[in-house]
């Protein structure tokens, strides 16, 4: 049984790469932090790893616009070297500015080959301003592999450009077509949510996270690595009165559903 290899990926700015770390650390996998010029010298490094991890943060502080520097940087010279990763097997999970870097960089949705190309954004949220809050999130596709058999989950976001808009409408059509939607923020009803505050961006069509057509690349808005542990809930005293938190937080599982899939399959 292989054991998951995790390159977790920093910048000027990314301020989750501890808790990224960790999340695959705690199932198992041997995680190593390197900062993007190291892998901006040594491309190949990248393909000694199994993951590739895009923390949350304010790369390089989200100069001109969120995850732009950062996924500059990584189109201009890791391009050819990311898109043999994920066609030989590899697995991308990018958590809020990361997921705005695989974006910008074309990786998600990846609608057309080759990488570079922006079909999607993530813009500016519709309430003009940062929202911090736990969200309620419905699984929309178990084809990626880090959703494995997860159910509805609530979340935690931090963020200020969430709203998911697209290139045009057969970018949207597309999306949904091929089965691209992995999770959909939901209102109290567990109705996917059109309206803020349960939208907590405006997203199109509630689109909260994305997959490719491999299934093994994986970008979200709300942050898995926030929600490692039972307590990191606000209201675990009144939910598990007396009982105490659960052990898991809702977020493990994305961490350790990637890291078996590695394990079965690599």
């Amino acid at each position: 049984m292989t054991r998951p290899s995790v390159l977790v990926l920093r910048a000027a700015g990314i301020n989750c790469d501890v808790e990224m770390s960790f999340g695959f650390e705690r199932c198992g996998a041997a995680v190593q932090s390197a900062h993007v010029n190291r892998l901006l010298a040594e491309p190949d490094e990248l393909l000694r790893h199994h993951v590739l991890a895009l923390p949350g943060g304010f790369a390089y502080g989200d100069d001109v616009a969120a995850g732009a520097v950062l996924a500059t940087e990584m189109g201009t010279h890791l391009a050819a070297t990311l898109q043999r990763f994920v066609e030989e097997g590899g697995l991308v999970m990018g958590i809020c500015n990361g997921f705005q870097a695989l974006v910008r960089l074309g990786l998600l949705p990846g609608l057309e080959a080759p990488v570079g190309t922006q079909e999607v954004a993530l813009t500016d949220n519709v309430s003009h301003k940062y929202e911090d809050r736990w969200v309620r999130l419905g699984v929309a596709s178990e084809r990626c592999v880090f959703v494995g058999d997860s159910q509805d989950l609530e979340l935690p976001i931090g963020h200020a450009e969430g709203r998911l808009v697209c290139l045009s409408e057969s970018v949207r059509e597309r999306l949904h077509a091929e089965d691209r939607v992995v999770f959909r923020y939901l209102d109290a009803h567990g109705e996917t949510a059109s309206d803020y505050p349960a939208n907590p961006n405006g997203s199109l069509d509630a689109i909260a996270g994305l997959t490719d057509r491999t299934g093994r690349v994986l970008g979200m808005m709300p942050h898995p690595d926030r929600a490692l542990f039972g307590h990191n809930h606000p209201e675990w005293t009144r939910r598990h009165r007396g009982a105490g938190a659960p052990d898991l937080g809702p977020g493990a599982a994305l961490f350790q559903n990637a890291c078996d899939w590695v394990s079965a399959n690599r």
